[in-house]
């Protein structure tokens, strides 16, 4: 008999499955992180589809959806608002932007300068926004999703490590395999006049499914070796001579709190060393900083992660 968490993925993954092929991996992180109340970085090259997956993700949530495409030139106040002076009422009012929806979904997030970037910050810690000295609040199920393509290519600004840590997990795109490519052939290459420009039609998650659902996590049991399996993961990157910056003590937070979701999915009680493994590359990715020796000898921070899940020891 499936759980609520289990009937919730389900129907999420059986909704974008309609309009994506061959992300299943991604499609299950981004279960996770909605279960979990996460925020959600998808990166890849361009072309892949992360703009795409990204909106029907959003669509399959539910609520009120704001948009905003990455550029150069954005502005703090483009994602914030700002406050308008009504001539008629004869005083400023506010005129809130796009962070104020339910899910927002910030294209290309890393062709957005530094000052832009850091509007975000307080947003997506705290679900608030602080404009001319006066906090507004947010919804309390706020989600950012944002895509990003790699930072080697032209015209990207990093985001700096206080950014990419707010992000619950980061889930890579790469490039599909031959059958999954024919399919998207086949679904996507319509005449011009026929171009989808809006996304299909999706159906929502059931709000009271999504109450169920955190209500099975909350029942998951985690027990203290557990605990302390994660912090040796964590200890890990932070003594290993590979990495020049290590998981913080939020980054270890968030991978107790997607394992949780991950023993929920396969209907557990409780968590075990698995669950932890399975969330470990998607939390932590994003959050690790590559020393330079080990970027010249070739080594990416996928390669660390699968060498620190083999050395650690796994509780018994």
């Amino acid at each position: 008999m499936n759980t609520q968490a289990q009937d919730l993925k389900a129907h999420m993954e059986g909704q974008l499955r309609r309009v994506m092929f061959g992300l299943d991996d991604a499609m299950h992180a981004l279960t996770i992180a909605f279960i979990a109340r996460g925020h959600v970085l998808l990166e890849g090259p361009p072309g892949l589809g992360k703009t795409l997956l990204g909106r029907h993700y959003a669509q399959v949530l539910g609520g009120s959806f704001g948009r905003i495409q990455g550029t150069a030139d954005l502005m703090p106040t483009d994602i914030t608002g700002v406050h308008v002076y009504n001539a008629a009422a004869a005083a400023f009012e506010f005129q809130p932007g796009p962070v104020f929806n339910d899910v927002l979904l910030v294209d290309e997030i890393n062709r957005t300068g530094p000052k832009t970037q850091s509007a975000l910050l307080e947003a997506m810690e705290e679900r608030q926004v602080s404009v001319d000295r006066e906090a507004f609040a947010l919804a309390d199920d706020f989600l950012v999703v944002a895509t990003q393509n790699p930072s080697e290519f032209e015209g990207t600004y990093p985001l700096p490590e206080s950014q990419l840590d707010r992000f619950l997990v980061s889930v890579p795109l790469t490039y599909p395999n031959a059958a999954d490519e024919l399919r998207i052939l086949a679904a996507y290459n319509l005449p011009d006049a026929q171009l989808r420009r809006e996304p299909v039609p999706l159906d929502t998650v059931d709000r009271a499914l999504i109450s169920a659902a955190r209500q099975d996590v909350a029942n998951v049991q985690v027990a203290d070796s557990l605990y302390a399996y994660v912090l040796d993961l964590a200890t890990a990157t932070r003594q290993s001579s590979r990495i020049s910056l290590g998981l913080s003590t939020r980054a270890a937070l968030a991978v107790v709190r997607c394992a949780r979701v991950e023993a929920a999915l396969r209907g557990g009680e409780f968590v075990i060393p698995d669950d932890v493994k399975r969330v470990f590359p998607w939390v932590a990715r994003h959050r690790l900083s590559l020393s330079p020796d080990t970027i010249l000898d070739g080594i990416v921070v996928d390669d660390e992660l699968r060498r620190l899940l083999d050395t650690v020891a796994v509780p018994h």
